[in-house]
């Protein structure tokens, strides 16, 4: 893990109103793209609110720009239908973690906002948020909006860990 700069655990917590793609519901995953790694959630069956509460760590050795979401409801006989994508931002994460080191001596147990996140055109977040500290971790909660699709929202929960080092700053 030494060419590691830190963790990323992803959280997909559930769905919300997503699009119907067979006869009146859909049976929807969720795939998660970090740089070339991929994860998948489990098929939830004929169901638009989906709760998958699934976690994926991703080892990360060079910082990207954003996590990739892509929903998609499973077929048998023919190819999954998307469902919509969305994207969560990385870079409030990475800056709150280096604000967090920056008071690392003045944070305490309990949590603290760390920075304030607003939905704009380079996001596809629902909701003014927060990455926040939280018991000793950087955690971005987020409502993302599902595009190119009539309908459906996805939340998620992002935790980031740096990569320890010593005092000297060799691991």
């Amino acid at each position: 893990m030494a060419d590691t700069v830190g963790l990323l655990k992803v959280i997909v917590s559930h769905g919300k109103k997503l699009a119907i793609r067979d006869f009146t519901s859909s049976d929807p995953y969720v795939i998660v793209r970090v740089g070339d790694a991929i994860a998948k959630t489990k098929v939830i069956n004929s169901c638009l609110n989906p709760v998958w509460n699934e976690e994926f760590t991703f080892d990360i050795k060079e910082p990207h720009r954003a996590i990739q979401f892509e929903v998609f409801d499973k077929d048998t006989f023919k190819h999954d239908d998307k469902m919509g994508h969305t994207f969560m931002d990385l870079q409030p994460l990475f800056a709150a973690s280096k604000l967090k080191r920056a008071l690392q001596s003045k944070l305490t147990t309990g949590d603290m906002k760390l920075r304030k996140v607003a939905p704009n055109s380079e996001n596809c977040l629902l909701e003014e948020s927060f990455v926040m500290y939280l018991d000793g971790e950087v955690v971005f909660d987020a409502r993302l909006r599902l595009c190119d699709v009539e309908t459906g929202e996805l939340y998620v929960k992002v935790k980031w860990f740096e990569r320890a080092y010593d005092s000297s700053g060799v691991d």
